[in-house]
């Protein structure tokens, strides 16, 4: 099948449309790019274009055409003088030629002395992801990760200095006493440690101390000067026994290839610039 320059085109137009909207002076005015745009020149001839746009700024409206070219070869200055003739007689109108091959250079000093812009518009090359010394970019980025769970209490079993609670609350020790509250409502402060954490912190602690563990395991922890705060109380603590289970790590990996992301790029050959069109941004002056 016969190149009609048809997906070239959209290319070009996808990769403008990201550039205009990523411009913070203009993107408020939501300008769309018009594809096979049809002009009346002052003369009364209708004139075609692969791209048009238009916006309006301080009163004046400015109006840009791009003519796309999917060559082979570069652009010659026949084709600029066809683009010349086409605006002659449309003189508010910016003209931009667009290919992804180059020109000779008797079509960049034609345009340059007719102030048409020339761009090269493509897909990225391995010399995009070099800077301006040739030392590579970063292209990629391989992350393994691991998602360490916190334990999982089976039992926690506190044992109370009887004595204490004796002699500071008016609890009847000659009845069971029981705590029932969530995880992260049941405190501990060792003061002799300078320690103060809830269960589920205590569960998070001991998942971290088992990497590449897993199953149940068992920590008696006794005190000389501790406490537990429960639902209010306030006990004197001598030691705790917590049955807990560890499951092993998740492993993630993540990978993050930048130039899957690269939708292509925009040389401008009358500034020596070149701006990258990703599918989530726009950088300009690449490298």
């Amino acid at each position: 099948m016969a190149n009609d320059g048809r997906n070239y085109e959209q290319f070009v137009k996808i990769l403008q449309q990201a550039l205009l909207d990523s411009e913070a002076l203009i993107k408020q005015k939501n300008i769309k790019i018009e594809a096979n745009k049809k002009l009346i020149d002052g003369c009364g001839i209708e004139r075609e274009f692969d791209l048009y746009w238009e916006y309006e700024l301080a009163g004046v409206t400015y109006k840009t055409v791009i003519e796309c070219k999917d060559y082979q070869s570069r652009v010659s200055v026949e084709k600029i003088d066809a683009l010349i003739g086409k605006t002659r007689d449309l003189p508010d109108v910016k003209a931009v030629f667009a290919t992804k091959t180059g020109y000779q250079s008797g079509a960049k000093k034609k345009a340059d002395f007719n102030k048409i812009d020339l761009l090269i518009v493509r897909e990225q090359s391995d010399d995009d992801w070099r800077d301006k010394d040739g030392n590579p970019l970063i292209k990629e980025i391989a992350i393994n990760m691991e998602l360490i769970s916190a334990a999982r209490t089976i039992t926690f079993s506190p044992e109370i200095d009887g004595v204490w609670v004796k002699e500071n609350t008016d609890i009847d020790l000659d009845k069971p006493l029981s705590l029932n509250a969530r995880n992260d409502l049941i405190t501990v402060e060792d003061e002799d440690a300078g320690e103060r954490y809830t269960i589920l912190q205590l569960e998070e602690k001991l998942g971290a101390a088992h990497q590449g563990e897993s199953g149940e395991f068992t920590l008696k922890r006794e005190f000389n000067n501790a406490y537990i705060y429960c639902e209010g109380l306030k006990l004197k603590l001598s030691a705790y026994t917590i049955r807990y289970s560890v499951s092993l790590p998740i492993k993630m990996p993540i990978n993050i290839n930048y130039s899957k992301e690269l939708v292509g790029v925009i040389e401008y050959l009358h500034k020596g610039t070149k701006t990258a069109v990703f599918s989530d941004q726009v950088v300009k002056d690449w490298h």
